[in-house]
């Protein structure tokens, strides 16, 4: 049994082999069908950002040197707004009436904030000193004409597409998102819109699932649900194999129809760990079948959620050709003692609140893995690691956050 940290990197690490083996094919992408691709290739500034020295407040361009010693009376000898041009130099004694994101007048070095003057007929009184370069963003600061902006592997969030569309990139070769192959397994799960039986339950974990491979930005295959029935379930691992990964839930523990792995066996697959130390989500399992990273998650909800965060996510970056982005964990104070038993790593359902500028958390009554209407009160899971399973009220803790949630 290894720690989640190592199951992560030989996630990682097993997924880039599966890519080098059969690399990622390119597609293009507009602009406005971007968003959360990955770039196959760099994009390059066509062009200084800012283009102008560029004022960051509203206020009056002057010179430095005139506004030394205060209070100082210029002579107001016109006015900038975004996007126009200033035709002249402002002399020694001069200033002009400049808005944010305008260009700096010639003769000017910096800008004073209109809060600080006082304007009248003609003048300009400054009540406050400014040094050289104050309020105003040189050009080319923030990137240069043919610099990388962008890399290749890099995910398109909506700060991306605001740089591309500035650097006037409207197309763009991207990576194919992955495609993962959801398959539910399990002779008492039924489909959602389907009345179970009195020891049936409904699926959950299929849509579940979906959810959390869109916030990937990849796309999920939903195969249905295979029984517990050697034959059957291997038809449906072999029609999962298709596609870029297959993720399933169910069969995957130490119980008589537990049959997932004895199938991957037989169809050639390699594992490379079927245990993790953890809570909810110790049965795991994760390996490669016919050059397919495959990922067996137990079939209760809550461990669900929580392997497929700890080893989906980086699975599906990778196949994406991104790097595996970091677990998304802050501190936070508890707001009740925990104390645990199990030498594992629990992920417990928990809820944020914000008091006193700290950000505190507190554990949810749950009922264990199989408790999923306590995952729609939560918005975090509250980590406890395996080596201090006790913290008192108030003690700092580290949280994972949900990508849906905050």
């Amino acid at each position: 049994m290894i720690s989640y940290v190592e199951a992560r990197r030989i996630v990682a690490e097993t997924a880039s082999e599966c890519v080098r083996a059969a690399p990622r094919k390119r597609t293009r992408a507009t602009l406005e069908g971007v968003l959360w691709h990955v770039l196959a290739e760099p994009l390059f500034a066509d062009r200084d950002a800012p283009p102008f020295d560029r004022s960051t407040r509203d206020g009056f361009a002057v010179r430095a040197e005139d506004v030394a010693s205060i209070p100082a009376t210029l002579k107001l000898v016109g006015e900038i707004r975004a996007g126009a041009a200033f035709n002249g130099t402002i002399g020694a004694g001069e200033c002009v009436q400049i808005m944010t994101g305008a260009a700096l007048p010639p003769g000017a070095d910096a800008v004073v904030m209109i809060e600080h003057t006082e304007q009248s007929a003609g003048t300009v009184a400054v009540q406050r000193s400014v040094a050289k370069g104050a309020n105003v963003v040189p050009r080319g600061r923030e990137a240069k004409a043919g610099a990388q902006v962008l890399a290749a592997g890099q995910r398109m969030g909506h700060a991306e597409i605001s740089i591309a569309a500035q650097f006037g990139h409207t197309a763009f070769s991207v990576f194919q998102r992955p495609r993962l192959a959801i398959l539910v397994t399990g002779d008492e799960v039924v489909p959602a819109e389907r009345t179970p039986g009195p020891f049936q339950i409904r699926d959950s974990n299929g849509y579940s699932l979906a959810a959390q491979i869109i916030l990937t930005g990849s796309s999920p295959l939903w195969l249905g649900q295979a029984p517990d029935e050697r034959a059957a379930l291997r038809a449906k691992i072999e029609e999962g194999l298709k596609w870029d990964a297959l993720i399933l839930t169910g069969g995957v523990s130490m119980g008589k129809y537990d049959l997932v792995e004895e199938v991957l066996r037989e169809l050639g697959a390699e594992f490379k760990f079927d245990s993790v130390a953890i809570r909810p989500g110790k049965p795991a399992v994760f390996g490669v079948c016919r050059g397919k990273p495959v990922l067996g998650l137990p079939g209760n909800p809550v461990s669900t959620m929580v392997t497929f965060e700890l080893f989906g996510v980086p699975l599906v970056d990778v196949l994406a050709g991104a790097l595996p982005r970091p677990l998304a964990l802050v501190k936070a104070r508890t707001r009740h003692a925990v104390s645990l038993k199990a030498p594992l790593t629990h992920f417990l359902p928990a809820k944020l609140s914000w008091e006193g500028g700290e950000t505190h958390v507190a554990e949810l009554a749950w009922q264990g893995s199989g408790d999923v209407a306590a995952l729609a009160r939560a918005d975090c899971f509250l980590v406890v690691p395996e080596t201090k399973l006790e913290f008192a009220a108030g003690d700092w803790v580290d949280v994972l956050l949900w990508r849906d949630r905050v």
